[in-house]
């Protein structure tokens, strides 16, 4: 089976030796996205609500680039610095996925001492092709 890397200017460059997103057969697996603005390469302004927005927009932009979408997601991670902030982030996640349509991935969130650039979410995703 081949692996194929995945790149897309309209989500964040990796700051490390790693791929936005692997194909690998008939499955992406996205590296962890952050609240970071592709633009700028920055920490977009707000809380958790804004941080997860953005690294779902960033994430919907690698599954596009690698030939899937939100709706084909059968697997998601989330990484909060505060558990205190899962309803917030709870309320984005579940925006997204609605949009979408189609069955709801399976989930783990797990709260973590600290993500880079501090910020406070932090989502990766295993989506069919």
């Amino acid at each position: 089976m081949s692996k194929v890397a995945i790149a897309t200017e309209k989500a964040p460059a990796a700051i490390g030796p790693y791929s936005q997103g692997v194909r690998v057969g008939n499955l992406i697996f996205t590296a962890g996205q952050v609240g970071f603005d592709p633009a700028t390469q920055q920490v977009v302004e707000g809380g958790v609500s804004e941080q997860t927005a953005r690294a779902f927009e960033n994430l919907k932009a690698i599954l596009e680039a690698g030939g899937s979408s939100l709706a084909r997601v059968a697997k998601a991670t989330v990484f909060l610095k505060n558990m205190n902030d899962f309803a917030a982030m709870n309320a984005v996640y579940g925006s997204y996925f609605e949009q979408a349509g189609g069955a709801l991935p399976a989930r783990s969130t797990v709260e973590v001492a600290r993500l880079p650039k501090d910020v406070l979410v932090e989502i990766e995703f295993i989506a069919e092709v």
